[in-house]
């Protein structure tokens, strides 16, 4: 008898694929990306999206780094001050919202009106707080370091041949005035709270769909051929500021976010979408690929991601015996460790 399922390949079916398999030998795990030597790579996103950016640039690609660190500081403090960290000094993106009002920003489409937060007598720049972690002297100075920051994103989207982001909150916390997002809660790396001024919440699909679409409409108009490659972090949520329980919420998050990416890499052929989230979360993994706490995602777990994001357009991962130092992944939300 004839049927829709008769003739699929291996990959299709759950016994062959995986039940069969041991998980390193899965493989076809991804459609085929369009991702060349020569093209232009940037990276943002959550911090997962830095192991991307790492393997991207040690392997030859042309990855952007659009604000390299001074001669002046070494590699180490270089992660602190949020150099050699994305391709420019954003810090982590954690929402699309945030990333669309960047883009509009660096554009001269929008301008926040809160844009200094302050710590201990220092200045922060509230849109990126952990880039700076001991803070300027004065305002002025936390101006002029975001207009260098700013015209660094534009010339970095009017170049960019591909853009990999990774997706990794569903939740936010926004200014009640302008509607502005920011990375973190005030109060939590610099600033101080205040129900009046910021307000909770939790992005739903359409919206985050959307703004992928605007993003992608704005950068299209100073970069006509630039693609969107999309993942979603595996990174569970470190704390919620919903009424769920943090392992709900990040459920929902990550569901949310997964739903986003696949539609959006089903609607437009410049936008792609890779696996990670999969590869590492999955329940055939049986979170071998998570450090004990549960939460962070181990050496081995990123190379076995990196293997298979090398493989999805032919190329040949080679796992790095050793983690340097200054390899570790600067992270915004284990801020929020010390209010546990």
């Amino acid at each position: 008898m004839n049927n829709p399922y008769k003739g699929l390949p291996e990959k299709n079916f759950w016994g062959k694929a995986v039940r069969d398999r041991h998980y390193y030998d899965l493989d076809n795990l991804s459609q085929p990306i369009d991702l060349k030597l020569h093209y232009k790579i940037a990276t943002a996103g959550s911090c997962f999206a830095q192991h991307i950016g790492r393997h991207l640039q040690r392997s030859g690609f042309k990855y952007l780094d659009m604000e390299p660190k001074p001669s002046f500081i070494d590699d180490v403090d270089a992660k602190r001050f949020g150099y050699n960290v994305y391709s420019c000094r954003y810090g982590n993106i954690y929402s699309t919202r945030q990333l669309l009002q960047l883009t509009q920003e660096a554009l001269g489409y929008r301008q926040p009106q809160e844009i200094i937060w302050t710590r201990n007598g220092r200045y922060f720049d509230a849109l990126r707080p952990s880039v700076d972690p001991v803070g300027y002297d004065d305002s002025d100075s936390v101006f002029k370091s975001r207009k260098k920051h700013l015209a660094a994103v534009k010339m970095m989207l009017e170049e960019v041949d591909v853009f990999v982001f990774t997706l990794g909150l569903t939740e936010a916390w926004v200014s009640t005035v302008d509607e502005t997002v920011y990375p973190t809660a005030a109060g939590t790396i610099a600033g101080e709270h205040n129900s009046e001024k910021y307000y909770f919440k939790n992005f739903r699909y359409n919206e985050i769909y959307n703004d992928i679409i605007e993003f992608r409409d704005l950068v299209k108009e100073i970069n006509p051929t630039f693609r969107i490659l999309l993942t979603v972090s595996p990174v569970p949520l470190n704390a919620t500021a919903s009424n769920d329980h943090v392992l709900v919420a990040s459920s929902r998050s990550k569901s949310i976010l997964r739903a986003v990416a696949g539609d959006l890499a089903e609607d437009f052929e410049d936008i792609f979408y890779f696996p990670s989230y999969e590869i590492v979360s999955s329940h055939p993994s049986r979170a071998m690929f998570f450090q004990p706490n549960l939460r962070e995602v181990n050496d081995m777990g990123v190379s076995y991601v990196m293997k298979h994001f090398f493989s999805s357009f032919g190329k040949t991962f080679e796992a790095e015996e050793n983690v340097n130092e200054d390899d570790e992944i600067v992270c915004d939300e284990e801020a929020l460790d010390k209010f546990s």
